[in-house]
């Protein structure tokens, strides 16, 4: 068809031809055809002509002009919808429509595309659609795909054709040929009752292929996405149905999967499972509606309903034991989304308390009991830093459960069948070991120039960590007394660390000054100042000890009377210090001879005050010729004094065991011991014979004429320095029967504010008053209660209460 054919047709009712392009005009002619003009002429001034009528007016029907210019329009259509070649003028045909417009019959053919349009859909395009209704979902919706690629294209010429209607007619009427193409469509191919559920599952398979692992077709589904979205269908029917599908899918994959995995393996793949169909969600565009139902549908099932899952408490169990910071971290963030992280609570105490009680009861490992907990303490600090994210409810379960199994009691023989707490003593003699050999004491596994914090810990916690001695002590001082802190019963601590702190006073075993006072400092920020009241008396003794010293040598050189040895002497207060048996010997002449100069020196000084020498206590340095070179030996003061005995003997010239005795004064375990250090050990200045590690009766002993050792100045290990079973049993019945003391102190204070009070109104008063220093049991508390009514400090009503007696 020309161009010229569509611009110019014969009518049907007149032969004259219609211009589509021009409004027809439907004015009157003249009866002569003639243009007429009227031609007013003056005598003067300018001339006017008026014309009227210039063009030549035709008289055309508009329904004639509908039909015809309808036609040429109708033409191209069909060879738009055909998919044929454009041979047509788009310009003309919008020319066309204007006219139509301008001429009130817009609605006409309005009508008439929507009617075109219909039957072209409901025809041909639904037929393609519809020949894949045999084969799978996936088939049906690429085949709509198709078509609603293909209506798309095609509305384009439309949309240019009608364009002046679209803005003239629809636009007012708050519609558009955009609305009803995607209306027609969507009703008549996309509702279709037999296409709709296989377009909507077509896609709910696409997600279910990518479920399964295999490769999703984007482009496909990212063109469904978006028609679902252009034909504004997607809430109603798309997301539903997705949601639904999706619902049933993990329902399944939870309830198989938290059974074939471990809770560190269902708790990842739950995690990559959340991930992936959020970041579907995401990179296709889906709804806001979508994602939020998605992941509460998600969580639902991963979470809220396998609660029971991911807080059982022997797979937590594991994870604690294995200290899998990261698999922790994991479940913790995944709980978190609902609100659940505290739900760890009960496995992490019962764990914490388990772990924690086979410590503290661990005979054979006693020993090693406060590093293990360290350890444990330091493990699980990292654990609820980076794994917990410092949750407070979590934090506070940490701190009771270590609070309640670091205070259980029980009689066993590591404690003399006493209540006593094993840890208060343990942690002393643990900080005693510190503060006598400084950072070389500290086990390999607690110290931080070897401990690597996990990966994740906090960024404050992997700053550059200075690794000098005084820095790493004082990081472990801080540590043991996190742990300390623990302990209620702190009398045991007490007793021990004070016994300890006298050691290393009067031998100098202190490693650094610095680190003896910032512990004391510590401990009476920690316990107040009267805990520390005879701690602190203990370094005021060894000052002015130091001091009195000093002006007694000074006073000796005023009188030129030196001394054969150099003699210092620590003058202790007896309240303060432990108490120490008197051992009998017998003192060199020498050395008796200076500490008696000294005693009268004193008491002169300090009229009233009595001198009790603690022998037993006193250590030496003596400068030995062997035959392999003279040495200077450290020795304690009943090694010097057996020592001293070889003075002017031959090498090979014996004495026995009985002349020793007689010579020393000493008993014979004292003997002994002092013997066996001297003869047996890994330092022998002195042979036995015969040769062996027991010391008897009937032994003689020589000076080891071949002794030797690449240092001068050696130290000879003593008994002394080491805590005997008996020592460690007295101290323990001692702090036992303070304890009852300070129970029955306690009750009797009580009784005197209440005058009155009920049986267990006076047991719970007791326990809490007594908290800090070592409660009793009830039991024992019952017997304290009958001993003081024994001694007539309360009775016992008639009506159960008890009563103060003044």
């Amino acid at each position: 068809m020309s161009t010229a054919s569509m611009y110019h047709f014969t009518s049907k009712n007149t032969p004259e031809t219609v211009d589509i392009t021009s409004s027809p005009d439907n004015s009157p002619a003249k009866p002569n055809g003639m243009r007429t003009a009227a031609l007013n002429m003056h005598a003067t001034g300018p001339k006017r002509m008026l014309v009227k009528n210039f063009k030549p007016a035709r008289k055309v029907d508009p329904r004639v002009f509908l039909d015809q210019t309808w036609k040429k329009i109708e033409e191209a259509l069909e060879t738009v919808f055909s998919q044929g070649k454009i041979n047509f003028s788009l310009e003309e045909l919008y020319r066309g429509v204007e006219n139509l417009c301008r001429q009130g019959l817009a609605k006409e053919a309005c009508d008439r595309l929507v009617s075109k349009s219909k039957a072209y859909i409901t025809g041909t395009l639904k037929a393609k659609v519809k020949e894949t209704v045999g084969r799978k979902d996936v088939d049906v919706l690429r085949a709509t795909l198709q078509a609603w690629a293909t209506w798309g294209a095609q509305m384009k010429y439309v949309d240019w054709i009608f364009c002046y209607l679209d803005r003239a007619y629809l636009l007012p009427r708050q519609e558009s040929l955009r609305d009803i193409s995607v209306d027609l469509f969507r009703s008549i191919i996309f509702e279709h009752s037999r296409l709709n559920p296989r377009i909507i599952d077509g896609a709910c398979d696409l997600i279910a292929i990518d479920r399964t692992g295999e490769d999703l077709d984007t482009n496909l589904f990212s063109k469904t996405i978006r028609m679902f979205h252009e034909m504004q269908v997607y809430t109603k029917y798309f997301e539903p149905r997705m949601l639904e599908l999706s619902q049933k899918y993990v329902l399944e994959w939870a309830d198989t999967k938290s059974v074939e995995k471990s809770l560190p393996g269902y708790v990842k793949e739950a995690r990559a499972l959340m991930k992936d169909e959020i970041v579907r969600v995401e990179k296709f565009g889906l709804n806001g509606s979508t994602k939020r139902d998605l992941l509460t549908l998600l969580e639902d099932h991963l979470i809220s309903r396998k609660e029971s899952v991911l807080t059982n408490q022997d797979e937590i169990a594991n994870m604690l034991e294995d200290n899998e910071v990261e698999s922790i971290d994991l479940l913790y963030t995944l709980l978190e989304r609902r609100k659940l992280g505290t739900k760890l609570r009960a496995a992490f105490m019962k764990w914490i308390d388990d772990t924690g009680t086979a410590i503290i009861f661990n005979e054979k490992e006693q020993e090693n009991m406060v590093v293990e907990l360290l350890y444990l303490k330091r493990k699980l600090d990292t654990i609820w830093k980076v794994s917990f994210h410092r949750d407070s409810e979590l934090g506070h379960g940490l701190r009771e459960a270590f609070e309640a199994f670091m205070n259980k009691t029980k009689k066993t023989s590591q404690t003399w069948n006493t209540d006593n707490s094993k840890p208060g003593e343990m942690i002393a003699k643990y900080v005693d070991t510190l503060l006598r050999g400084g950072a070389k004491a500290i086990p390999t596994q607690l110290n931080r120039k070897t401990h690597k914090p996990a990966a994740a810990e906090v960024e404050e916690d992997n700053e550059d960590v200075v690794v000098d001695e005084d820095t790493e002590v004082n990081s472990q001082l801080d540590q043991v007394l996190d742990l300390f802190r623990f302990v209620h019963g702190k009398a045991v601590f007490e007793a021990f660390y004070k016994k300890d702190l006298a050691r290393r006073l009067l031998m100098g075993r202190s490693a650094s000054a610095d680190a003896e006072r910032s512990m004391l400092s510590r401990l009476k920020t920690e316990c107040g100042a009267g805990f520390t009241a005879n701690l602190e008396q203990m370094f005021k003794d060894i000052e002015l000890s130091r001091e009195e010293m000093s002006s007694y040598k000074m006073i000796l050189e005023e009188r030129n009377q030196r001394q054969s040895l150099d003699l210092t002497v620590n003058i202790l207060s007896a309240s303060s210090w432990p108490t120490y048996p008197s051992v009998p010997v017998i003192i060199p002449p020498q050395i008796k001879s200076a500490t008696d100069k000294f005693e009268k020196h004193y008491k002169a000084k300090h009229s009233g005050r009595k001198l009790d020498w603690k022998h037993a206590l006193a250590h030496c340095q003596i400068k030995a010729k062997f035959p392999r070179g003279n040495k200077e030996l450290v020795v304690s003061s009943f090694q010097a004094i057996v020592l001293l005995l070889f003075n002017g003997l031959k090498e090979d010239e014996h004495v026995d065991y009985d002349s020793l005795k007689a010579a020393t004064g000493l008993p014979p375990p004292e003997l002994n011991r002092t013997l066996q250090s001297l003869a047996c050990a890994k330092l022998r200045p002195l042979t036995k014979h015969p040769k062996g590690r027991d010391i008897n009766p009937t032994d003689t002993f020589t000076l080891n004429a071949n002794f030797t050792d690449p240092k001068y100045r050696i130290k000879i290990n003593t008994v002394q320095l080491k805590e005997t079973a008996a020592e460690n049993k007295e101290t323990h019945e001692r702090v036992a029967a303070d304890r009852n003391y300070e129970t029955q102190a306690a009750i009797v204070r009580i009784l005197k504010a209440r005058k009155r009070i009920a049986h267990a109104d006076l047991v719970a008063e007791t326990i809490k008053v007594t908290k800090s220093r070592g409660t009793l049991d009830v039991p024992g508390i019952k017997r304290n209660i009958d001993r003081l009514i024994e001694k007539d400090y309360l009775e016992r009503e008639d009506d159960g209460m008890y009563s103060y007696i003044a």
